[in-house]
């Protein structure tokens, strides 16, 4: 059985921050990579970041990208998510999401194996 957990999330000021966190428990030493993932309403979920267990390569989406940063705790089964200058457009729910298998590509929210109840991250103008 497999957990994630996210916390982290709130109403913040436009050009503040906020840190994500996402626990996992359970068959953790079988993950290969881990993201990050938003949906906001009205829309369909899309990738913000990845990382990889092994190296600890990371992956952004362009919208974040020089604002967001995706970390990893393997001692902790933890993932952070670090966004400065947010924007009104970066609220959304924020979903931790894990998959078992090396695959190519971490983009595609259908390639994970397992996901998070998610966090609500409101950002106001």
């Amino acid at each position: 059985q497999v957990q994630l957990v996210e916390s982290g999330g709130g109403l913040v000021q436009a050009g503040g921050s906020l840190r994500l966190s996402c626990a996992a428990s359970g068959r953790t030493f079988s993950f290969q990579a881990m993201g990050w993932f938003r949906q906001a309403p009205g829309k369909e979920r899309e990738f913000v970041a990845a990382i990889r267990r092994s190296g600890g390569y990371t992956y952004y989406a362009d919208p974040v990208k020089g604002r967001f940063t995706i970390s990893g705790d393997n001692a902790k089964n933890t993932v952070y998510l670090q966004m400065n200058s947010l924007k009104p457009e970066d609220t959304a729910v924020y979903y931790c999401a894990a998959v078992n298998n090396y695959i190519y590509t971490l983009y595609p929210a259908e390639l994970y194996d397992y996901w998070g109840q998610g966090t609500q991250v409101t950002v106001s103008s």
